[in-house]
Order: C-alpha cells, then structure tokens, then sequence
C-alpha cells in the first residue's frame, strides 16, 4: 500500500497509509493530514490514489506552493518510488510499498529489532516535560505530550521536539538565533535529548525531564 512519510528537520512527525481515493493535506483540522503550520495553506495539496497503487499529487492553489523533487508543481503529476515532496520545512517522502508493514525505517530511523522494542517499551512508562530554570516563569513544568511539539518565539528561535518510538529530539526549526543543548548549539540536525538535559531558547534555559508514570 503506497505510503507517506512525514518530517521536519529529519524528525519523523507523520506516517500515512494511502487507502482513500483522495487523501487532503492542510493546515485545516478537516484535513486528512493536517500540518499545523503558517506556511502550510488550509487546503494546500491532494494525494489522488487510482487503482491499488498510482497515487498523484496536485496542488491547491496553495500560498507557498508544493514542490516535488526540488520543482514547484504546476499541474497533476504522478508520483514515483522514492520521491520527495517539500512544503515549507516539511519533507513528505512517498514510498509505493505494496504492503502495509506499519513502519517503515527512514535514514534517520535504523534501529535493531531487539534495540527498538526495548527502547520503545522503556520510553512508555515514562512522562516528558520542560522545567523552566530562568525568568518570571522559572519552576514551571510544560508537559511534552505530542508526537512534535513546538518551543520558543518565531522572531528569535523556535524549536520542534519530537516523541520518536525509541526516544526524544529536538532540532531547529525557525528563527535566526540557534538554540543550545548544554551549552552546544542545535542546528536542523535532529539530536536526541536525554533527562536533565538543559536547552536554552529564546533566552530561557529549560532543563528536560524524564519521570517514571507508574
């Protein structure tokens, strides 16, 4: 079944089956696939599956556009194994697998089964969040609970912190002061985070938990 996949940053946000005969991307909540992002229009681009496997992709007069491999789509375009589909800082890879495996290990992804499921067994018993160590708000616990949650201020730096199956991440999204992770700095580069890691962003430094749920 062909297949989407999702990222901003290298940090894996969304992996999409394509069952339906027409599959909407957005930033509206009706959207099949919805990418809350100001550079992502409400009704930004169609994934048309016809038979069992020739998916097209067509833009919806979208504000910023939809590219495919490196061009700006002007019209319907079928998509082939492999391609890579860019909207704003998202990266939308298409895979036109024939069965539905239910993960798909990208670059950034390769783990040994044994590793994988000890991590991700590890990783449910525990609860994430950001304590704030500097300013008016310091001592305030944010919880991390999404699969990418987004920090900062845009005029500054914002980063995206991302709840992988075996982990977490953080990188650089926006902004044009780069945030720290102990003291060194984090580009676009996904790097993961560990408890009692400290991040400072848009000058608040922000030390990050782990804490057992049971």
């Amino acid at each position: 079944m062909p297949q989407l996949i999702a990222s901003v940053e290298g940090v894996e946000i969304k992996h999409v089956h394509l069952r339906k005969d027409r599959t909407t991307l957005g930033r509206r909540p009706y959207n099949d696939i919805v990418l809350n992002n100001p550079l992502v229009s409400g009704e930004h681009c169609v994934f048309e599956l016809h038979g069992l496997a020739d998916v097209y992709v067509e833009d919806l007069a979208s504000t910023n556009g939809t590219y495919l491999n490196g061009h700006m789509i002007k019209a319907r375009e079928r998509l082939q194994d492999n391609d890579a589909i860019a909207i704003g800082n998202f990266r939308i890879q298409y895979i036109a697998a024939s069965e539905e495996s239910g993960f798909h290990q990208t670059a950034e992804m390769k783990l040994d089964a044994h590793s994988a499921a000890a991590a991700s067994s590890a990783l449910a018993s525990l609860n994430a969040s950001f304590k704030v160590l500097s300013g008016s708000s310091a001592g305030l616990e944010v919880p991390v609970v999404k699969a990418v949650s987004t920090f900062g201020n845009p005029a500054v730096s914002v980063v995206a912190v991302s709840h992988r199956r075996y982990g977490y991440y953080v990188a650089h999204l926006t902004g044009p002061i780069a945030p720290t992770l102990n003291g060194i700095a984090v580009s676009g580069e996904a790097v993961p985070l560990v408890h009692n890691d400290v991040l400072e962003l848009a000058g608040t430094s922000m030390q990050f938990l782990l804490k057992d749920s049971s």
